[in-house]
This record gives C-alpha cells, structure tokens and sequence, in this order.
C-alpha cells in the first residue's frame, strides 16, 4: 500500500502534465492568427483537387468561380502538389516583386525534361546557377542594348519582306483573273514574320512563305507548344508515370526527333 500511493501520485502527476500542456497550446492556438491561405473545400484522396479541373468548363474559368468564392488567394491540392492560386494585381505584385526569388523556379514536367533537353532551355529551366548563368549570357549577348540596335536593320527588312510577299500575292491573283482583291491570314503572316526573324537572327536563312521546310518547321514548333501545355496525368500523380496513360510520353519522345532533324 505504502508502494502504490507514490506510484499513483508520479502517475497522476504526469497526466496533470499532459493536460496542462494541451490546455496551454489549445489556448496559443486560437491566440495565433492563420497565416496560410484558405483552401478549397472537397480535395479527394491521391487526386486532391484535380477533378475540379476536368469537367467540361476551362480551368481559367474553374479558378476564376473559385477566386470569387475564397478570395484573390487560395490554395488546391493538384495530386502531389500544393498549388497556390493568386487573382488579383496586389497579390501578384507580392509574389513576383516582393517576393520574386521566392516564386523565380519554375516546377518540372515531362515535357519539359524531354523537350527542354533536361531543362537546358532557359524559358522552362529552374531557378538556380545554371538559369543565373544562362540569363547573364542572353541579356550580354543577345538581348543588350547594343544587339538589340544591331538587328533593328534585320526586322525592318523582314517586315518589308513580308509585305512584298502580299504584294506578290495580289499580282498573282490578279494575274490570273480570279479576283482584284487578296484574303491576308494575319495569324498565318506575323507566324511567318516571327519565324524568319528568330532564323533569321540564328543562321541567317529566310522561309518564303511556300517554302516546304519552313511550312514543315512551323508544324513542328506549333506541335511542340501544343505538347507544351497538354495536361499530364503524371506530373501530378509522379507514381503512375511508369504507365504512361494516354501514350503521352511516346509522343514527347516523337516530337524530339522531329524537331533534332
């Protein structure tokens, strides 16, 4: 008996201990005021919020209706991913001024591991030395002041191309009687226009706009920029990428060589 009644003491003791401490941090709890931003309510096991993003409205839009209901800031849960959400000029000022270097990476994907090569191209690779260096490069060599004014004779005479070559499609079909007046695909001709000056500026070579190869290059770019965007799966959810659900990675590996040849 004499041994019990210190034993029930200690015990009493260290439960009086444990209660203490959660009454005390209960009570720090709701002293401390949430900092983090609210998130949306029905996230789903593995696949967080992505169904919200699958049905038959644009995302754009799927953000824009959740934005009205929880704010300029909130955060979802896109499979393994925290994704935060910002809609409004102030929150955006934060992210990318105040806080830049905090926001300056960019997240992975397969496109761009497959098609960036590794992340070697500056627009899709992460922040880090490599993006330091590469940036530093860029702004010396090509985009500085002094490159700028150097190529300035280059577009001029690539605008002025291009309008010979609506000129020269005006005479043809005046020519042969069809018409007085031509249709101008304006999407079609600044494509053209941007095209010759970006090859233009790297070897030196200009597409006329029947050229077959720069018709077959245009192809290939606008397919790279449509793989580019399309949404995978696994970037989401990195475990079912051995599977490669829809064939999506056969077709990045397609393209590659596409644009290698």
């Amino acid at each position: 008996m004499e041994l019990f009644l210190p034993f029930s003491a200690t015990i009493t003791a260290i439960v009086f201990c444990f209660l203490l401490k959660f009454l005390l941090q209960s009570f720090k709890g709701k002293r401390v005021k949430n900092t983090e931003p609210p998130q949306v309510k029905g996230r789903w096991p593995v696949i967080g919020h992505l169904r919200l993003l699958g049905g038959p409205e644009l995302p754009h839009r799927v953000l824009g209706g959740l934005a009205d209901k929880y704010g300029p800031i909130f955060s979802i849960k896109l499979g393994v991913h925290n994704v935060l959400v910002v809609s409004s000029a102030e929150m955006a000022k934060e992210c990318f001024t105040t806080n830049d270097k905090v926001f300056a990476s960019r997240p992975k994907s397969m496109a761009v591991e497959h098609m960036g090569y590794k992340y070697a191209i500056l627009a899709l690779a992460p922040y880090g030395d490599y993006w330091r260096q590469v940036r530093k490069i860029m702004t010396l060599e090509v985009l500085s002041q002094r490159r700028v004014e150097m190529l300035g004779p280059l577009r001029s005479s690539e605008v002025k191309a291009s309008m010979e070559d609506i000129y020269n499609a005006w005479v043809k079909n005046k020519e042969s009687g069809s018409s007085d007046m031509v249709k101008v695909d304006m999407k079609q001709l600044f494509q053209n226009l941007i095209l010759n000056v970006v090859v233009r500026v790297v070897s030196g070579k200009r597409f006329s706009p029947d050229d077959k190869e720069g018709v077959r290059f245009q192809k290939v770019i606008r397919k790279f920029f449509v793989l580019l965007g399309t949404f995978v799966v696994s970037d989401f959810i990195p475990y079912l990428k051995p599977l490669d659900l829809g064939g999506y990675e056969s077709r990045l590996k397609t393209q590659i060589i596409k644009i290698t040849l």
